[in-house]
């Protein structure tokens, strides 16, 4: 078990990483999600103890090891940027750390086999790592780490440098891989959806702090404030002030009824935020609230369409199935089923969410 309690780091008049406390089981995965700068790393460096927090303590099976180096540590690292040893072959630089440990020669060959077959690298062993592609060293790089045995494994943005299909292809296979291995691992990602196809849990980071820690899809379905809700959301969340009354919610002169959680409100003002698939371009279900809005440009991926909306300075966007094709200075209405609302109060804490998961 690994827990940090009140851990923060401060470098200069800084804080990269502040009051946070977390306890991670053993045989768990954890996903660290946020954006760019957000602390992941220097999270997962404090944890490896390649640095020292400035205040808090780090305990491993109940034992401190703040001051405890990286080399006397059971710890496995890999960065978004690939390591190996560019003299050692493939198969050497993935043998390495059992060759270390002194592990017998049958046990490291079937080893270092299983884990480049899993990597797809059964016909790259003999190479050397200049010799290979950039995706190649990186599922090297994580073949590696996979063999070393340790208890605690940190991943930092590791499929972010490989080509898509197996980047989805690995995003699959890993919770499995990771199960199986008993150890904590740690992954760092900027990408929601990432962390829904991993599972397990997840901490949201903004700004050096942890906003939520908690199992994936609870995290995803009702986080605890804007901050989080943010966080979990690519394409970003669309936030609308609405006016809550006796009658339901208002925005733009238009009131639409709402029940459950939400109508037991009480009347105000408040922030409403609604996920991107849920800003639909035509009615999903009756009593939506529709939005008169001009586009402000337009994104066709293939299989989904991207259109972004403004209206009185506040910019929106609708992810939508298929291919709409529209041009800027269209005129466009957008439909919100209140069921998808996630409600803020004034201090940002949520107040109410969906209240069916499946449509969160």
């Amino acid at each position: 078990m690994l827990e940090l309690k009140n851990v923060s780091k401060k470098v200069g008049t800084d804080y990269h990483i502040r009051d946070v406390s977390m306890t991670l089981e053993k045989g768990s995965l954890n996903v660290l999600l946020g954006p760019t700068l957000s602390g992941k790393t220097t999270l997962m460096r404090l944890m490896a103890g390649l640095d020292k927090p400035t205040d808090g303590d780090i305990r491993v099976a109940g034992k401190s090891v703040v001051g405890v180096p990286v080399q006397k540590r059971n710890v496995a690292m890999v960065y978004q940027q690939f390591i190996n040893y560019p003299a050692m072959t493939v198969y050497e630089n993935i043998a390495s750390p059992m060759r270390i440990a002194g592990k017998d020669a049958a046990e490291i060959d079937r080893r270092v086999r299983h884990a480049a077959d899993m990597m797809k690298l059964g016909d790259y062993l003999d190479r050397t790592p200049l010799n290979l592609s950039g995706g190649q060293q990186q599922r090297t790089a994580l073949a590696r780490a996979l063999v070393k045995d340790a208890e605690l494994v940190l991943l930092d943005e590791p499929l972010a440098n490989l080509d898509y299909k197996l980047r989805e292809e690995l995003r699959i296979e890993l919770p499995r891989v990771f199960a199986e291995t008993g150890a904590i691992f740690v992954y760092a990602t900027t990408e929601p959806h990432e962390a829904l196809l991993l599972g397990g849990s997840t901490a949201t980071l903004s700004e050096g702090r942890v906003t939520q820690f908690g199992q994936t899809i609870s995290v995803h379905n009702r986080p605890v404030d804007l901050k989080t809700a943010q966080t979990f959301s690519d394409p970003p969340l669309n936030l609308l002030e609405m006016t809550k009354t006796e009658k339901g919610f208002s925005f733009d002169g238009q009131t639409v009824a709402v029940e459950g959680e939400l109508a037991q409100l009480p009347d105000g003002t408040f922030m409403v935020g609604v996920r991107p698939h849920h800003m639909a371009l035509a009615p999903e279900a009756d009593g939506s609230m529709v939005v008169d809005a001009t586009v402000a440009t337009s994104e066709i991926t293939g299989s989904e369409s991207f259109i972004h909306a403004e209206k009185n300075g506040s910019r929106w966007v609708a992810l939508t199935h298929g291919v709409h094709r529209v041009n800027t200075g269209d005129p466009i209405k957008l439909f919100l089923d209140p069921h998808s609302f996630f409600v803020f109060g004034h201090d940002g804490k949520l107040v109410a969410a969906p209240s069916d998961p499946e449509g969160a």
